[in-house]
């Protein structure tokens, strides 16, 4: 699989994405004082409302649309096949990561990325093979928001997105940067960027057709749980800090979870 753009250049054109952060931070402070809160609020969640009602209709267009057509995905293409697209796009995270780490002042990360991405683009043939994890580099994934948490920037208000699904309002201001930043964005070749798009969505959702059971069965409340999982994973406090899509993509070693019996 090959796609435009993703030599030694990339770390160099996901930067050109940085000077975007202020008309997003302009965003945010507009978000942020839209905030309504109640007495009977959760402080994390002031949008309950609006979140569980945009749930309930990215949980339709997932059962109509995205889950079948990842259920076909995974049915007919091989696991090697979907283990390289998996990590062709998480080889393409890393230049985005090699900038968030060093905007984060995170030396030994921002260096990890940069040789990973080098790594893999050429000895593991674009990013099908993670060549890096078998040497031993470890991934350091970031993204803007994270570098916005931090440099002080509170996560605010849990926010589901349509389509997209949980996020906070810094999350949602970092999101111009972070599609900047990501080099699939570079392609000028409108359908093959639009094609790699979706194959990614439909790779990631693939990798998460098991989580949904386990999800079922662990909660309640199957949107409180994922509501407190997602921002527990998104405060940079934490640790190594990430988001469910990023557990999809088992980003912290660029390979699939094993096959379900």
């Amino acid at each position: 699989m090959t796609t435009h753009h993703t030599t030694s250049a990339g770390p160099a054109r996901a930067a050109a994405a940085v000077p975007h952060a202020w008309a997003a931070l302009a965003l945010g402070a507009t978000l942020l004082a839209g905030c309504a809160t109640g007495p009977q609020a959760n402080p994390a969640d002031p949008f309950e409302g609006y979140n569980r009602g945009m749930t309930r209709f990215n949980d339709q267009v997932d059962e109509v649309l995205l889950k079948p057509v990842a259920t076909v995905y995974k049915e007919i293409t091989p696991q090697p096949v979907r283990t390289g697209v998996t990590n062709v796009f998480a080889n393409l995270g890393d230049a985005w990561s090699f900038v968030n780490n060093l905007l984060q002042l995170r030396m030994e990360g921002a260096l990890d990325s940069l040789v990973r991405f080098n790594v893999n683009t050429v000895f593991g043939i674009g990013g099908l093979f993670d060549v890096a994890s078998e040497m031993g580099i470890e991934r350091h994934k970031q993204d803007f928001g994270l570098t916005l948490g931090r440099w002080g920037v509170p996560t605010g208000p849990y926010l589901v997105l349509p389509v997209l699904g949980p996020s906070t309002v810094r999350d949602t201001v970092a999101l111009p940067v972070d599609w900047q930043g990501d080099l699939v964005t570079q392609i000028d070749h409108v359908p093959t960027r639009n094609s790699l798009y979706a194959l990614h969505a439909v790779d990631r959702r693939a990798n998460l057709l098991g989580a949904g059971s386990v999800i079922e069965s662990a909660a309640l409340d199957k949107y409180s749980f994922t509501r407190d999982v997602f921002l527990q994973l998104r405060n940079p406090q934490n640790g190594q800090a990430g988001s469910l899509n990023d557990r999809a993509d088992e980003a912290g070693d660029g390979k699939l979870p094993p096959e379900p019996n």
